[in-house]
């Protein structure tokens, strides 16, 4: 019989939860998803994209990744492996004072997720572009490994990612 990965219980348990924020509690807008296996390196991602409702300016974007090393582990239940998927939040969001604002939003990642991440900051802009406004993609990635013991943390999980969307609107 198919037993389903940790990688398809999560990646089901997180598009529940969020298309119900989307459809049941209109709270956000999903304005992306992408399910991908890569098959040359035997690793599985799964993105969803999605805004406020009433604030559409930044995105946020779930990332769910599970490596050839976490399958495996599962697969063939190798003792003292760390099995689980890796997690990430993206979010992205025009900035034009870049020290000012780059240096709010990392403490207020910080006090949100509580030390438990590693916050980047990437800049960009666009050649002859005539405003001095900069995208900066903002990955938020956590230490540790997720697994089904946390299926019951998403609602929770997902009320933080709606505060840091709120937060990072007012920065």
């Amino acid at each position: 019989m198919y037993d389903p990965t940790i990688f398809e219980n999560l990646k089901v348990a997180f598009e529940n939860h969020v298309y119900d924020l989307d459809n049941l509690e209109r709270k956000i807008n999903i304005t992306n998803r992408a399910d991908q296996m890569d098959l040359s390196i035997l690793a599985r991602r799964f993105e969803l994209q999605f805004t406020l409702v009433d604030q559409q300016a930044i995105t946020a974007e779930i990332v769910l990744k599970a490596s050839l090393e976490d399958l495996a582990g599962e697969i063939l239940e190798i003792l003292g492996e760390s099995i689980g998927c890796s997690l990430l939040l993206r979010f992205n969001k025009h900035v034009q004072n870049i020290p000012i604002q780059c240096k709010k939003i990392e403490q207020a990642l910080n006090a949100i997720w509580e030390n438990e991440i590693q916050v980047t900051q990437t800049l960009s802009f666009v050649y002859e572009q005539e405003e001095s406004s900069y995208l900066d993609t903002i990955e938020v990635e956590f230490v540790h490994k997720i697994n089904e013991e946390h299926m019951g943390d998403i609602a929770d999980f997902l009320e933080h990612v709606l505060e840091t969307l709120e937060v990072l609107n007012g920065i």
